[in-house]
């Protein structure tokens, strides 16, 4: 890490620092990710942050740290965490490579999990050493984020020559490396999003749901049943399977349908889209029989559009 080798003091908090890092984006995982680093031994040294959100985070998660210019955090860091959203991320590069902000050896670092290192292409030509370094968790830019880093995985991206050290910053940060090739880094993030991102979708409007249906705690009854049914789906995958889709029950689930189109209809084409998915995927492990999916999947069908009333009594 361009540093020379030290012995550390017993205690963490007398380490000396390694490497000054910098942080542009202070949004829910920059922040997080540069107070792991200070707990590792590395000294933050300076953040940008361009909302007034942004600025309280990093005064609350980053203490003394100062809030600077996205070009003072190139000038005063070794180290520096891109954390801004994917869609931002080229047009930072290529802005920070052309107004001559990025310092040859520089270790750049980027959090998004749809891109790998050639997003950083501008800054590596400029002579920065160029890391994806994604962590497969969900942040509320609070002080628990950096517990959670704990065991956390990281969708890690480098050339060759910097995979030990991506690595070994991501087990300094508490977290465990898992390798993503530069071309699956898309596949890699649309696994992620499809099982976390609409995760919460999924549990909001259950909680809606059961409100409407009179539950006073709906998170208190949801807890226990999706915490098991998460640890079953990851022990078990689609053996797992359960509910009246896996069992073919399409009286059930045109009952459902029906009270989903009449308290919530904004939710009936997502259920209806899982319900498909559920059932070809129980089809296909044996555990919904082929003679109860054809009524199944009828309903399914059916129930895309509300039954049109026949025009003068006949169809």
């Amino acid at each position: 890490m361009n540093a020379p080798h030290q012995t550390e003091p017993r205690d963490p908090s007398d380490r000396p620092a390694r490497l000054t890092v910098g942080v542009v984006g202070a949004g829910r995982v920059g922040p997080a990710l540069a107070r792991a680093l200070r707990q590792a031994g590395h000294r933050p040294v300076a953040v940008s942050g361009v909302s007034d959100a942004s600025r309280r985070r990093a005064a609350r998660m980053l203490p003394d740290v100062p809030v600077v210019s996205p070009a003072q955090v190139m000038e005063r860091a070794e180290l520096v965490l891109l954390t801004v959203p994917d869609d931002a991320l080229p047009a930072l590069v290529e802005g920070l490579a052309e107004t001559g902000a990025v310092r040859p050896g520089q270790l750049l670092v980027h959090t998004s999990g749809r891109y790998g290192t050639s997003v950083l292409d501008p800054a590596r030509r400029a002579g920065a050493l160029p890391l994806a370094l994604h962590p497969a968790m969900t942040f509320t830019g609070t002080e628990v984020d950096v517990q959670r880093l704990g065991g956390c995985s990281f969708g890690v991206t480098a050339p060759e020559q910097l995979r030990l050290a991506a690595e070994a910053l991501v087990i300094e940060m508490g977290g465990e490396p898992e390798w993503i090739a530069e071309d699956s880094r898309p596949l890699y993030h649309a696994a992620l999003a499809l099982g976390a991102n609409h995760l919460v979708t999924l549990v909001a409007q259950s909680m809606e749901l059961l409100r409407t249906a009179g539950v006073e705690h709906p998170d208190r009854m949801l807890g226990p049943l999706l915490g098991a049914a998460l640890d079953n789906a990851l022990r078990s995958g689609d053996a797992a399977l359960t509910g009246p889709v896996a069992r073919g029950d399409a009286g059930t689930v045109a009952a459902h349908v029906a009270e989903l189109r009449k308290h919530a209809p904004a939710t009936v084409a997502g259920y209806l889209a899982m319900a498909r998915t559920t059932a070809d995927r129980a089809l296909a492990q044996g555990l919904l029989k082929p003679e109860l999916a054809e009524d199944l999947l009828d309903v399914l069908a059916d129930g895309a559009e509300p039954t049109a009333e026949p025009e003068g009594g006949e169809r």
